[in-house]
């Protein structure tokens, strides 16, 4: 049977030259030190199966490229101390960007997920030339001040909504609307000489768990970002998982059950739930939020109110969180996004009293590890990721530009 023209091979089915065999074994050496650092050769080998020579080689050569480091001896055992090994922070840089409704984070990040420097900009509705002009003043500021070595730039990595000019939201400026025209792509190749890698925004923020945060204890779960809008990421076994539209996740379209008796409607959770509808809520009682972090510094009252919706927000949530564990099953649910951390523990305990903690059958649910820059440190993940060759790595990455054109989802 012939392939269908453009398929991507099974990986199943994918043979190897010894070329490839060699690359391959180095990935698995790398992923191994980036995971589990710091670790021995031995434990390497013990690890991979490989040999011990074998190891000794692909480690040598590692080393040679200023990959990994050795970081010290290990004391305390029997014999000769072993010496641990590291990926070299230094090793490469990549940049993180993040665009959406209400701001804009810029981030520079070491190989091994430190941020070396931060631009943000709490904005609402920033438009695209605008978008640029900061970018690219940012990623001067990191060049001239010596924050990155631009010799070993990996690549600049987006992470922004779909349709980030189309959804409907409330304060939306009509001229928002040049988002669905523009090339984000092509701009942003057209600033840099550096390899370009976009992604869905919270796809990117599940990126960045699954390799500087709970990825370490969990390899399959689903992320929910509390953004200007809601958003969802999937991880499997693993791997960031898209679906074959690059819809999975779109946790905003999940359609929930509002109020009892006549008053009994269905609602997208995207219509009900997000920061937006947070700050909507307080302005129709009297208190104005503009930014997550008014939410910390409301007075009695306002803290009243915010519990009240987050109340009334927990049963849809603990919805979702069913829904996903029916039908993804998942080893965990993660909340983050931009909604500050003791705000989003006590939604998580809110959702936990709707939820039966004698099902097991419910994945557990956690708030995520990484704060509100959890999109723009997935954004600089991406060609992390493909400069160290870890299993979260995707070529997609290089070619995708954000979705657009919603209407293309009812015809």
């Amino acid at each position: 049977m012939n392939q269908p023209l453009g398929a991507r091979p099974s990986p199943d089915l994918t043979g190897a030259n010894v070329e490839d065999a060699g690359e391959h074994n180095r990935a698995v050496v790398l992923r191994c030190i980036h995971r589990q650092a710091p670790i021995s050769r031995a434990e390497i080998a013990r690890q991979t199966g490989f040999t011990k020579p074998a190891i000794a080689r692909i480690v040598d050569r590692l080393l040679d490229e200023g990959l990994i480091m050795e970081a010290r001896r290990r004391h305390g055992l029997r014999g000769q101390p072993a010496i641990e090994l590291e990926i070299n922070p230094d090793a490469c840089f990549a940049i993180g960007i993040n665009i959406d409704r209400d701001h804009l984070t810029i981030l520079a990040v070491d190989a091994v997920g430190n941020v070396r420097a931060r631009v943000h900009h709490e904005k609402r509705f920033i438009l695209p030339a605008e978008f640029l002009q900061l970018t690219s003043d940012a990623i001067s500021h990191f060049q001239r001040s010596r924050l990155i070595d631009d010799a070993r730039l990996a690549g600049i990595g987006l992470a922004m909504p779909d349709w980030l000019g189309e959804i409907s939201l409330l304060g939306k400026p009509k001229a928002y609307q040049e988002w669905t025209d523009f090339d984000v792509r092509a701009a942003l190749e057209n600033l840099t000489q550096h390899p370009v890698f976009i992604e869905n925004e919270a796809n990117a923020a599940a990126l960045a768990e699954l390799d500087y945060g709970l990825g370490a204890e969990s390899s399959s779960f689903f992320y929910i970002a509390v953004n200007a809008c809601p958003g969802g990421g999937l991880v499997l076994d693993g791997n960031g998982h898209r679906g074959a539209m690059g819809l999975s996740g779109e946790i905003g379209w999940l359609p929930i059950a509002d109020g009892d008796g006549e008053a009994h409607k269905v609602q997208l959770l995207g219509e009900i739930f997000s920061l937006f509808f947070l700050y909507d809520f307080l302005a129709r009682h009297g208190v104005e939020v503009h930014f997550p972090q008014d939410l910390l510094t409301l007075d009695a009252r306002g803290k009243r109110l915010v519990s009240q919706w987050l109340k009334e927000m927990s049963a849809h949530l603990a919805v979702a969180v069913k829904h996903i564990a029916m039908i993804v099953d998942p080893d965990a649910v993660l909340v983050g996004g931009r909604l500050p951390i003791r705000i989003v523990d006590e939604l998580l305990r809110y959702v936990h009293e709707h939820l039966d903690a004698e099902d097991t059958n419910l994945p557990s649910l956690h708030r995520a590890s990484i704060g509100e820059d959890a999109s723009a440190m997935g954004a600089a993940a991406m060609p992390m990721a493909a400069a160290l060759m870890l299993a979260s790595a995707d070529v997609a990455q290089r070619t995708r530009s954000p979705l657009k054109n919603m209407d293309r989802l009812n015809s």
